[in-house]
Parts: C-alpha cells; structure tokens; sequence
C-alpha cells in the first residue's frame, strides 16, 4: 500500500457517510471511561461535589433530544442530495455528501446521543464517585457547547446544501483542484509519452474488468518495471472506461518468456470501478460541470443563467490550467520506467463546451457569453489553449448560426466570435 494509493483510499472513505459517525461514536463511549480515571487518581478532594440528580438531567435531557435532531438532520440531508442530483448532476453526489460541515453535524448528533446513553447508564449504575460525576458533568457541558456550535453552523450549510449554486461551487472545488494536481504532474512524475513512442509496440496488458480506471499506482508500475528491466507506457488515464479487450499499458524491452513476468503484478496498479471520481480525473470534474449547465438549459427548467455562470467557471478553471509554472514547482521525474501521456487542451474543451455550445445554441445570451469565454482564453499565452479556444468558438458560430432566427441575433454572435477567423 503505497502513499499514493492511501491518498486515493482515503479520499473515498471521505464518501462514506458512516465513517465519522462511527469515529465520534467510539470516543464518545471512551469519554465515560475516561471520566472514571478521575477517581484513580484521587481528584475527589480537590474537585467540587456535584450533585446526581443535576449530572442525570442534563444526561436525560441530551439523550431525548439528539435522537430526535440526528434523525431531523438525516432526513434534511437526503432531501439535499435528492435536490443535487435532481437540480444540478447525479455524479455531483459523492461530492455533496462528502461536505465536512454536513458529516460532522450528524456525527456530532449521533456522538452526543451515544455518550449521553452510556454515560447515563454508568451514573445509575454507581459507576463514578465524586470526582467522576464532576468530569461526567464537565463533559456533558462540553458535548452540549460543541453540539450547539455544530448546529448553528449546520443550519447555515443545509440552507444551501444540494442548491444548485452551492453544487456548481463544490465541483469547481474539486475540479480546480485535480486540474491543479495535473498541471504541478502532468506525467503523473513519470516519462512523458512521445509521440513515435506511442506508435511501438510492447508486450499489452489488458483490464481484468470492465469500468471506469479511477487510480494509476505508478510506484506498483515502477518496482515491476524494475524488477524485470523493462519500460511500462501507459495507455489509460484515471477517467479513461476500459474492457477486457482494451490495453491499459504497455510493456516494452520483456517478452512473455521472461522470466518472472507476470501480467497481474501491472495490472493490479489500476484501481477500475464502474463510477469515475474527481481526485485523479480533470476532465470528470469538467464533465460534471458541463452535465449541470447543460440541464439547466432544457426546455423543461429553461435557467439560461445557471449555464452563464458555468461558462464563467469554465473560464476560472481553464485560466488555472495555463498559469505558468517555475520550473521547481513542476513534481520531478520519480518513475523513470514509465512512460505516462499528458492530457489533451482539445479533449477539456470538448467535456466542458460541446454540449452547452450545441445545446445553448439557441439562446443569444447563452451564445454571446460563450464567444466572450472563448475570447478570453484566446488572449492566453498558451498556444494549445489559444488553437482550442479558436476552434471551438467556430464550431459554436455554426451551432448558432443554425439554431438562432433573429438576423439581430445572428450578427451579435459573429461580432462576438470575429477574433476566431484570425
């Protein structure tokens, strides 16, 4: 288990919604015992004497109402996910419910519930002596001050939780930041594929199964390498859907008779799912974007503006992926044994803009807004952004010049999309 897979693995446990809880849930049992080693010590002197009947009420009173909020907040958070996946995308959930604020609040509930039962018990039961009652109740004050804390900040998030605004914001997030982790590693810290490298043929190893590859764990592809002196070329980036007749890499300078070869040692580096996930795939995060402005321009929920801001995010994220870089910021090259390809500007502009430009076509707003993107990122120092940028305005001026009516209409797009004929 390398640290880049414990990354991976760790993002994924973030998705589980029974993790936190369950976290709270075992140091909230562990807080009562932990109250008893008060009285070990001999702390029964020197704390003030409190009574039994004031520890069990607020015990009493903390274990009849957090059941009742835990069980409101979950049902306020699966109206939310509902809304996200209804208003903006399905692939959007994970990261709805992956919102730390929402996870600690029901952790939070549940943790409070669980102590103030346990802890219950253990004062009925003549568990504690002086000492201990006056930790129990410190305690309880202090479960009771984090909970009301947490329940502030709660209402304040489910507000907005699973809003579309508040989804768009959260993809972005975690859109900006596989991007970002792409442009320091744009070979993953591999080789980079040339392009008469590509054309070779090796020794192809094929998926096992058929999904979605979600992480590439290349110190797994390294030390294989290594071990039978060969290079590993890989074909099939995080995001990329493969089959069992589809290579994910292939190896060069082995042959099958080499002694010690074995296919599943390579393939075993592939984590293949049926979903795709936002840590190691940029373009899934633009294609989620692109799914929620895209619904928002159906004839069913005809909201022009939410694909207006999209387009605007669009812009953020792609001004992001052409910042330049100093040269010690760029991760050096770790995995000399594997050579891994670097992603294509024309393929993030085809998940982000072919399916509002096609589909937008028809509203001018939606079409001035997406030449004025694509002027924007024309006027960037990056010349395979600049070439895209161009390319795609073009192709958006023919979906409008085909969808619009309006003569008016019409030339305000052309005038918008001149800089593109240069």
């Amino acid at each position: 288990m390398t640290l880049d897979r414990l990354r991976f693995v760790f993002s994924r446990i973030r998705e589980r919604l029974w993790v936190k809880p369950l976290i709270l849930c075992v140091l909230s049992i562990g807080g009562t015992f932990v109250a008893k080693l008060a009285d070990d010590v001999g702390l029964s002197g020197m704390l003030p004497d409190v009574t039994l009947k004031s520890v069990e009420s607020l015990l009493s009173i903390m274990a009849s109402s957090m059941l009742v909020i835990a069980t409101f907040a979950v049902g306020s958070m699966v109206a939310a996910y509902a809304s996200a996946s209804a208003g903006a995308t399905p692939r959007s959930i994970p990261l709805v419910i992956a919102d730390d604020v929402t996870q600690n609040a029901l952790s939070a509930f549940i943790g409070a519930f669980i102590f103030s039962i346990v802890s219950l018990i253990a004062i009925q039961n003549e568990m504690f002596e002086s000492a201990g009652r006056f930790a129990i109740f410190v305690l309880t004050l202090l479960v009771f001050a984090i909970v009301i804390i947490t329940f502030v900040r709660w209402v304040d998030r489910i507000a907005r939780l699973g809003r579309v605004v508040n989804t768009i914001e959260q993809v972005e997030k975690a859109a900006s930041d596989a991007l970002d982790r792409r442009r320091h590693a744009p070979t993953l810290g591999a080789l980079k594929v040339l392009p008469h490298q590509a054309r070779e043929l090796g020794i192809a190893i094929f998926s096992p199964t058929v999904g979605y590859v979600q992480h590439i764990d290349l110190e797994t592809l390294q030390s294989s390498a290594e071990a039978l002196n060969c290079h590993v070329m890989v074909t099939a980036l995080p995001g990329s859907f493969v089959h069992t007749h589809l290579p994910l890499l292939s190896i060069k300078g082995c042959t099958e008779d080499c002694r010690g070869f074995d296919p599943d040692a390579f393939s075993s580096a592939f984590t293949i799912s049926s979903n795709r996930t936002f840590e190691d795939d940029p373009r899934f995060g633009l294609l989620a974007l692109s799914e929620i402005a895209d619904k928002a321009l159906s004839p069913g929920i005809n909201d022009p503006g939410t694909a207006i801001n999209v387009i605007g995010t669009f812009v953020r994220l792609f001004t992001l992926w052409q910042s330049p870089l100093e040269k010690e910021e760029v991760q050096a090259i770790t995995y000399d044994r594997v050579s891994v390809p670097e992603l294509k500007v024309d393929d993030l502009f085809d998940d982000a803009f072919t399916a509002i430009a096609r589909d937008g076509a028809g509203m001018v707003e939606v079409s001035i807004r997406l030449q004025k993107a694509f002027w924007a990122l024309a006027e960037t120092d990056d010349p395979q952004v600049v070439g895209a940028a161009k390319k795609h305005s073009r192709r958006a001026l023919t979906y409008s010049e085909t969808a619009l009516t309006l003569s008016d209409d019409i030339n305000a797009v052309r005038t918008e999309a001149a800089f593109s004929a240069l």
